[in-house]
């Protein structure tokens, strides 16, 4: 192949890729200021334009003519500098229901031009906070504080920022985002405990529990044999001078890993009041448990965490949300993750049958502190003991400090 045809095909690819810069850069464009409104006007007008070239409707033209001025004001009005930068702090990213926050928006002309006005759009959640943004000058900054309140438990989204500019027919528009977005975590209402040695063994990590089992790692005494016991622990001097097999028994020893799970199945509950009131329980025990220094292991839903530290529960807690593919069994996700635990603990909803707790209790292991918190806005305070578990109902989050002294 020759130089001249090298040069050829060269200048052809050059032009390919310019062409397809500009025809992307186009697209862009159109995309980015033509909203979906714009767009049906243009079409309109262009229908406008056939029916009078077809059929003569007079009418039809004029209708293509009002379009047309309408789409060119709309492109003047959104024509103008929006090269702001921006940025988002947060008064505090960890706060509790009621708490005021607040939200500082700072928006800045970083260019050597003045830019135009335009419009601010700041999500907080579901909600949009809207306020104008005026013409700036080269280096110059606005500051916009936006206050609310929480007023739920949730993990609220705040942000990206939004910056609009457009026409008043809302036929043309051009907006971009600034600022990263991030979360504020609404904690749930919690109590302080002044312990939970109630209702938990007081064993210390390894220590003796007072249970006698056959198999552990404190020695107790002996037994005689019977039939089915693991002869891996018979004790064979004794046997030989009893001339009677006798085991080895063992002092149970336990560690205080305490398992706590929330139900959060809707059918469960009587409102949405209640089922707030079941989370603050929930996290009530889970912080306490961490304040003494306890192993906690959490269980919502298909979700178990191990939380570290109180404020890495309450992060978790702020994003419990009813599911209905909750299992009614509770205990099955509990034991499947935590089978050593020594303290069990469930909060559920007053609907919850007493039969199916029950059930549930049963397949929980004999040596463990099983406690169901059950609450109910309807009924008071009430404490019932059954043989494998302690079943409170709490009417409201103040009864839990009296319910856990009273299981001392």
């Amino acid at each position: 192949m020759t130089d001249s045809a090298l040069r050829a095909r060269a200048r052809k690819r050059a032009f390919i890729r310019g062409w397809s810069r500009f025809t992307r850069r186009v697209r862009h464009l159109v995309t980015a200021y033509v909203s979906p409104l714009g767009w049906t006007a243009l079409a309109l007008a262009v229908a406008g334009l056939v029916l009078y070239l077809t059929l003569g409707y007079v009418e039809m033209l004029a209708l293509c003519l009002v379009l047309v001025t309408m789409l060119l004001a709309a492109l003047v009005l959104s024509i103008g500098n929006t090269s702001f930068d921006a940025t988002i702090e947060v008064s505090d990213r960890r706060v509790s229901v009621g708490d005021e926050v607040k939200v500082q928006v700072d928006i800045a002309n970083p260019g050597t031009t003045p830019t135009a006005s335009a419009r601010a759009d700041l999500p907080l959640g579901d909600e949009h906070e809207r306020f104008p943004i005026p013409l700036l000058a080269p280096r110059q900054s606005k500051h916009t504080t936006v206050t609310f309140r929480a007023i739920s438990r949730s993990v609220l989204p705040v942000g990206p920022l939004t910056i609009r500019k457009g026409d008043p027919f809302g036929l043309m528009r051009h907006e971009h985002e600034l600022a990263d977005h991030f979360n504020v975590y609404i904690h749930p209402d919690i109590v302080m405990l002044d312990s939970l040695h109630a209702g938990i063994p007081r064993d210390l990590e390894g220590n003796p529990s007072g249970d006698i089992v056959d198999d552990d790692l404190d020695f107790y005494g002996l037994r005689e044999y019977e039939p089915g016991d693991d002869v891996r622990h018979v004790h064979w001097l004794s046997s030989a001078r009893t001339r009677t097999l006798m085991l080895r028994q063992y002092e149970a020893t336990r560690r205080t890993d305490t398992s706590v799970t929330l139900d959060v199945n809707p059918d469960d509950y009587l409102s949405k009041d209640e089922f707030e009131l079941a989370v603050s329980v929930h996290a009530s025990i889970g912080v306490q448990a961490l304040l003494e220094d306890r192993p906690l292991y959490t269980h919502v839903a298909r979700t178990n965490l191990n939380p570290r530290n109180p404020m890495e529960l309450l992060d978790a807690c702020s994003a419990i949300e009813p599911d209905f593919r909750d299992r009614r069994n509770l205990a099955q996700e509990a034991l499947a993750a935590t089978p050593d635990a020594s303290f069990y603990c469930f909060t559920v909803g007053h609907a919850k049958p007493l039969a199916d707790i029950r059930r549930m209790m049963m397949a929980l292991p004999p040596s463990a502190t099983c406690l169901v918190l059950q609450t109910s806005p309807t009924e008071p305070r009430t404490l019932r003991r059954f043989p494998d578990f302690t079943l409170a109902t709490v009417n409201t989050l103040d009864d839990l400090p009296q319910i856990m002294g009273a299981l001392r």
